[in-house]
């Protein structure tokens, strides 16, 4: 597997090719993850960061911060607004119902009590936090915060997450001297951050205090 991965890195076309293709590519990829929560956009950053670390262009990790953040808020924003519509239609709406199903209630308890403490500020940490964005996002549907008011704490939330990932990617690049190996490790190192949590989680639940065993 390494050495395919490794092969197909060695016959990447020429740098403006990969730019006029990756460019576009990312920014459907990153929209398209965030309005259908499947797609693992935090990787696809990482491994864009690491190609453009190697590219001699100087902006090329500009672009890459750029294109990854607006398709972020471009899909973040669409996904609001769908969900809005659901909330004001009496029998809700598919996307109301598919953003409902991936926020746990627990989850969805926690980013209520933070709205309603910190305000649109907890936006920013939202996107941060592995599987933060939904519980939040349906805390702002569900107390009718207005589109223009998410908006501007999404940007914000776009920009630090963008970053983030981004850096990821730009310390692969810089530990590995060719771009495949800081793409897989850049992909590992995102992977294991976003199911950190949810291993916490099932551990804490297995573990935790009130369960058999020790804690008796």
């Amino acid at each position: 597997m390494i050495q395919e991965i490794q092969q197909l890195m060695r016959e990447l076309p020429t740098e403006s090719t990969q730019q006029a293709v990756g460019y576009p590519t990312l920014f459907t990829l990153v929209a398209l993850g965030s309005l259908v929560p499947v797609v693992p956009t935090g990787a696809l950053v990482s491994s864009a960061a690491v190609v453009a670390f190697h590219q001699t262009s100087p902006l090329s990790l500009l672009f890459v911060f750029l294109v990854a953040s607006g398709a972020a808020f471009l899909g973040d924003v669409c996904l609001y607004w769908l969900g809005q519509r659901g909330v004001r239609s009496k029998n809700g709406s598919k996307w109301l119902s598919a953003i409902t199903r991936r926020a746990a209630p627990e989850r969805l308890a926690q980013a209520q009590e933070k709205l309603t403490d910190h305000g649109g500020t907890v936006l920013v940490l939202s996107r941060l936090i592995p599987a933060g964005r939904i519980p939040v996002m349906l805390a702002c549907l569900l107390s009718r915060m207005p589109l223009r008011q998410f908006a501007r704490g999404d940007v914000p939330a776009c920009l630090a997450w963008a970053a983030t990932y981004q850096l990821i990617g730009i310390l692969g690049g810089s530990l590995f001297p060719e771009p495949w190996q800081g793409v897989v490790a850049a992909i590992a190192l995102t992977l294991l951050i976003s199911g950190a949590p949810a291993v916490w989680r099932r551990v804490r639940a297995r573990f935790g205090p009130g369960t058999d065993g020790a804690t008796r």
